[in-house]
C-alpha cells in the first residue's frame, strides 16, 4: 500500500474527503477509486459515489472478496444516507459474512449496525434489536467511530421503545466515543440523538386540554396504570395489556375521540362527523355508528366500556384509574411524512411509501397537499424527484413513528 493511499485512507476516516481527494483524485486502481467513492459521498455527491464503487467493486476481481465486500458495504450505506430502502439492504448480509469469514470484524459489525439502523428507519424495532444483541461495542479493538455509531443505534432504539434511562446511558457511551473519534459529522449527529432526549416528542391530550411531553413524562405515563390511547402507535394500552388498532383507523378514531372527551360523553353527530368525515349527518350514518361502536366494544372489552348516554356516548375504563390520550406534534398522514422528512434527508415517494407501510397514491395526494402549503418541497424530476422538508421546530420526532403504521 503505497503513501498516498494511506494518506488518503487516514483523512476519510477523520473525515476530511478534501484532503483524500487531493491525494488520489486522478488515480484509476481499484483501491483509489473505492477511496474516492467513499470520499464523494462524504461530499453528498451520491450517484457518483455508487458509480465510483461499482467500479471499484468490478477491478478488484472475483478472488479479492474482502475488497468486494467492503465496496458493497461502502454503497449499502450510501443507499440508506439517499434513502434508496430498496438498495440499502442488497447484499449486505453476504458482505456481512465474507467480512467476518475473514477476520474483518469492524466492517462486519458496520455491516450489521447499517442493517439495524435500515430496520429503525422503517419501524422494525424488533428486527433492530435483534442485531444490536449482536453486536459487543465494548471490544477494545473497533474504532472510536464505530463504537459512536453502535452507541447511536442503540440510543435510537431505547427512544422508539420509549425507554429514557437506557437512551441516556446510550447516549453518554456514545458522546465520549464521538469525542475520541474526533470528527466533526458525527459529534453533529450524536448532539442530534442527544436534543432528541430532551425535546418534547409527543402530546398529552386530558380533559381536551394538550401539553407537550418528554420521554421520561412519556415513560412515566406509561407505567402509571391509566387507559392510554396512544396516537403515535395506534393502540390502547391499560397496565400490561396492548390493543392493536393500527390496522383498524375507523375504531381508533372512535376510542381517540371517546378518550379525548373524558370523564365527559361526545354526541352521537360530533362522532359521527369526526370519525366518518361527513358533513351533513344522516341516519345511514347513525346507522353505521352502532355498527362500529359494537366492534371497538368487542375489541376492547379487556379494557373499558362504552356505555350509551342521552345525548351520545361516554367511555368508562374498567380498572384504570384515568383516561389520556397520546398523540404526535401534528396528526394524520401530514404528520407521518414530516416526521420521515425531518431527518434532513431527501426522500423518495417510493421510499416513504416503503416507510409508511402506505400506498404510493395516497403518499403522492399527501405530499402536494403539503406542497402548497410550502411545508415540503421537491428536488430533482421523473423519477429522481425526491422531497425535503425543514424539522418541526421544538419536537423530537422520535416517537412519531415508532412501527410501520398505515396512513389512512
Amino acid at each position: 500500500m503505497d503513501s498516498l493511499f494511506s494518506s488518503a485512507a487516514r483523512l476519510l476516516s477523520a473525515g476530511d474527503p478534501l484532503g483524500a481527494l487531493k491525494r488520489i483524485a486522478l488515480r484509476e486502481d481499484a483501491p483509489a477509486l473505492a477511496l474516492r467513492g467513499i470520499a464523494m459521498a462524504q461530499l453528498g455527491d451520491y450517484g457518483r459515489a455508487r458509480e465510483l464503487l461499482r467500479r471499484a467493486a468490478r477491478r478488484f476481481g472475483a478472488r479479492e472478496r474482502v475488497a468486494r465486500a467492503r465496496c458493497h458495504l461502502a454503497e449499502a450505506e450510501i443507499a440508506l444516507a439517499a434513502r434508496d430502502l430498496d438498495g440499502a439492504t442488497r447484499g449486505l448480509a453476504s458482505a456481512a459474512r465474507v467480512l467476518g469469514a475473514h477476520g474483518d470484524r469492524a466492517n462486519a459489525v458496520h455491516a450489521r449496525l447499517m442493517e439495524a439502523r435500515f430496520h429503525l428507519l422503517v419501524g422494525d424495532v424488533e428486527s433492530a434489536a435483534a442485531l444490536l444483541a449482536s453486536v459487543d461495542a465494548a471490544v477494545p479493538t473497533l474504532p472510536a467511530p464505530l463504537v459512536a455509531r453502535a452507541e447511536l443505534t442503540r440510543a435510537e432504539l431505547a427512544l422508539r421503545r420509549i425507554r429514557a434511562a437506557d437512551a441516556t446511558v446510550a447516549i453518554g457511551r456514545a458522546v465520549a466515543a464521538a469525542r475520541l473519534a474526533g470528527i466533526p459529522a458525527l459529534a453533529a449527529e450524536v448532539a442530534r440523538v442527544r436534543q432528541a432526549l430532551s425535546a418534547p416528542s409527543a402530546r398529552l391530550i386530558r380533559g381536551g386540554a394538550a401539553r407537550p411531553l418528554q420521554l421520561d413524562a412519556v415513560e412515566a405515563l406509561f407505567a402509571s396504570g391509566e387507559l392510554i390511547v396512544d396516537g403515535c402507535r395506534r393502540e390502547v394500552r391499560g397496565g400490561r395489556s396492548v390493543i392493536q388498532l393500527a390496522r383498524r383507523p375507523v375504531l381508533f378514531a372512535l376510542v381517540r375521540a371517546l378518550a379525548e372527551a373524558w370523564p365527559a360523553d361526545v354526541p352521537r353527530d360530533r362522532l359521527i362527523r369526526q370519525t366518518f368525515a361527513a358533513r351533513v349527518v344522516h341516519e345511514s350514518h347513525r346507522a353505521r355508528l352502532r355498527v362500529e361502536l359494537s366492534r371497538l366494544r368487542g375489541v376492547l372489552r379487556p379494557l373499558l366500556r362504552i356505555e350509551a348516554t342521552a345525548r351520545g356516548f361516554r367511555l368508562v375504563p374498567i380498572a384504570a384509574p384515568a383516561v389520556a390520550v397520546l398523540a404526535p406534534p401534528i396528526d394524520g398522514p401530514a404528520g407521518a411524512i414530516l416526521a420521515l422528512l425531518a431527518d434532513g434527508q431527501a426522500w423518495s415517494t417510493s421510499a416513504l411509501s416503503r416507510a409508511l407501510g402506505s400506498s404510493q397514491r395516497t403518499v403522492q395526494r399527501t405530499l402536494r397537499e403539503l406542497e402548497a402549503t410550502a411545508a415540503v418541497r421537491a428536488v430533482g424530476r421523473g423519477r429522481s424527484r425526491c422531497w425535503l422538508a425543514p424539522a418541526l421546530s421544538g419536537f423530537a420526532t422520535t416517537l412519531l413513528l415508532p412501527g410501520s403504521l398505515p396512513m389512512g
